[in-house]
């Protein structure tokens, strides 16, 4: 949506394409189907975080679906799914135990510069857009506070791949044993 029409970047709060909707209707029942598939296969323990993140999305998109505004926003937010290729890519390596750890040293560099341009800059951006530009109040403090909570997410998710990948020797805890577990989406 953003490729075909670029002009919509210069109206982050009102701009608006067919396409950009589809998408993020699109994605809300994606995050919808994805909730419900943690649920209903008793995952929700262990993946509680992803419910948490499910649901601001769930709770803003629906929002934007209904007023139309701050579409842009959202495709911009939508970015942060070509990161997660290379995330996918990384836990399936490390779930099947590939013998091969160029590949796995290869995905973690392109992973993070991934992580960089798809996860960090977008979401910086639109926190100083939202902080500097949106009224807050209404639909606008809802998603600025929606924003702040993701931006918490994002930077807590960061620093696990950090320490898992580029420094596993902060993973251990003051006993030796592993503080984060077996968990995936930890590590």
């Amino acid at each position: 949506s953003l490729w075909h029409s670029p002009e919509l970047l210069s109206d982050i709060q009102d701009g608006y394409s067919v396409s950009g909707h589809l998408l993020v209707c699109f994605s809300s029942g994606y995050f919808i189907h994805d909730s419900l598939d943690i649920i209903f296969n008793h995952q929700s323990r262990s993946s509680w975080e992803y419910l948490v993140h499910h649901a601001m999305a769930i709770s803003a998109f629906v929002s934007l679906i209904i007023t139309g505004r701050f579409l842009v926003a959202a495709m911009l937010l939508l970015l942060v799914e070509v990161s997660n290729i290379f995330l996918t890519v990384r836990m399936l390596l490390k779930m099947s135990n590939v013998p091969s750890p160029a590949l796995y040293e290869a995905n973690k560099y392109i992973n993070l510069v991934m992580y960089f341009a798809f996860r960090l800059a977008p979401q910086a951006y639109l926190t100083w857009y939202f902080l500097r530009y949106v009224e807050v109040q209404g639909q606008g403090a809802f998603l600025t506070a929606n924003l702040l909570l993701l931006d918490a997410m994002i930077l807590m998710y960061f620093s696990r791949l950090l320490r898992s990948d580029f420094f596993p020797s902060l993973r251990k805890g003051s006993a030796g044993r592993d503080v984060d577990g077996e968990k995936f989406l930890i590590d």
